[in-house]
């Protein structure tokens, strides 16, 4: 039988640039055929030979209530009749703005845009111009999307700033930022101690996802905010995958329950707020976003901002997902996944950590789970490139890659995350 996946592929490589319109979709990390999706539907997708799999990207996040939920279909259906796109406001848009800002009251006003990439940038540039000042810091691990100034990787020194990760980012659209190792407060504080009167703002996912989950531990954020608060920057929270997806309030909820009162400064969101549509936001103190256009000097625009379908389908999704149990049930079926997979690893005495948070999961082929960048990249790639295919040739679709997080929905039951378990302990058995 003729693979129709890797026919497409060979075609799509004719027109796109590796055949793909996102990189880590083109199977390079681990070898093999990208699978086309043909459709999808509830915990599952379906790929061009009708070969069905178990969906633990969901999207990369967003689709959290599962493929084709009806009460969101029916919201973007009526939203499509309406109209496409007006580029101009509507109700709607207010309506999602205090959605989010009642489940994060850090936020007291909110913008919206199309990606996360677009919320990030903007959530820079607003603490450049908000603060008067032009550095910033990241860490090695985290990732803001792909625009330039967030495109940079370690250097050599905490006196030193960062160095490009892509061609085409010149070294002085880098020059301000400053890249730091996740977890360690003794590299924060000399950096803070270094640079705090020209640091505009602090850049964190406070539970990674791009270098597979790794959480920010409770101490560590404690001292973020300290320092951020004691030298002036603003501390830059960015949800784009927590968002909605590890709690109904976002990861920041999740810290509050350890540090009382604790609040970023801005809250960059995407993915779950816009239920797989292209919907992002940025947000924060009413003080910090009267520095934005038509207010203030930061300038930020966009001509789909707000878009009338992606706005229904993100109120849909939210309002599914604030019912009374369903974050209950969805960490538990994360946790029953999880706690599968663990069991399944040490029978067959393969090296296995796991952890996960809400609907949103990360495991590691280490014997304990790592606390930055550096011990993440000391993970046996080739040993996870065979978990993968073993999966996936048992129906399991997990990211194909190692640095990346996975997702559960809330349309996975009980059988799937079974029938997951068992596909793993057979893979584990042969590793």
């Amino acid at each position: 039988m003729n693979d129709l996946n890797q026919i497409l592929f060979d075609r799509a490589r004719q027109v796109i640039p590796g055949g793909v319109n996102s990189p880590v979709r083109a199977f390079r990390a681990v070898g093999g055929t990208p699978r086309f999706v043909k459709r999808s539907q509830g915990a599952y997708f379906w790929d061009a030979n009708d070969q069905r799999y178990i969906d633990y990207i969901n999207s990369w996040g967003p689709m959290i209530l599962g493929h084709g939920h009806p009460a969101v279909v029916e919201a973007v259906q009526k939203a499509v009749l309406e109209g496409f796109s007006y580029g101009a406001p509507t109700e709607r848009e207010i309506e999602l703005v205090e959605a989010l800002i009642q489940l994060m009251p850090s936020m007291e006003m909110v913008r919206l845009v199309s990606s996360g990439t677009e919320a990030g940038m903007s959530a820079l540039r607003l603490a450049r111009g908000a603060t008067g000042r032009t550095k910033f810091i990241k860490f090695e691990g985290c990732y803001h999307g792909h625009a330039d100034a967030l495109l940079v990787k370690a250097g050599s020194g905490l006196a030193t700033f960062g160095n490009p990760t892509s061609a085409g980012v010149p070294p002085e659209v880098v020059k301000d930022t400053l890249v730091l190792e996740f977890n360690n407060i003794a590299q924060l504080e000399e950096a803070f101690a270094l640079h705090g009167q020209d640091l505009a703002c602090l850049m964190i996912e406070p539970i990674a996802g791009n270098m597979n989950l790794v959480r920010a531990s409770v101490p560590f954020m404690k001292r973020c905010r300290e320092l951020c608060s004691q030298h002036g920057a603003l501390l830059v929270f960015d949800e784009v995958m927590t968002g909605c997806r590890v709690a109904l309030g976002s990861a920041q909820s999740v810290y509050a329950q350890s540090l009382p009162g604790f609040e970023p400064d801005v809250t960059v969101l995407g993915k779950v707020i816009g239920g797989g549509m292209p919907l992002a936001a940025f947000g924060g103190k009413r003080a910090v976003m009267e520095q934005l256009a038509p207010l203030g000097p930061v300038y930020q625009a966009g001509t789909l901002s707000g878009n009338p379908v992606a706005t229904a389908c993100g109120l849909a999704t939210l309002k599914e997902i604030s019912k009374p149990g369903f974050f209950d049930a969805l960490s538990a079926r994360t946790q029953s996944l999880v706690d599968g997979l663990k069991a399944a690893a040490a029978k067959a005495g393969v090296p296995f950590s796991a952890d996960c948070q809400g609907g949103m999961f990360g495991f590691f082929l280490l014997p304990e789970l790592p606390q930055n960048y550096a011990k993440v990249m000391t993970s046996d790639s080739p040993k996870f490139n065979k978990l993968f295919h073993g999966l996936l040739d048992r129906g399991v679709y997990i990211a194909p890659a190692l640095y990346e997080a996975g997702f559960v929905s809330g349309a996975h039951t009980e059988q799937d995350i079974a029938d997951t378990v068992q596909a793993a302990a057979e893979v584990f058995a042969t590793l």
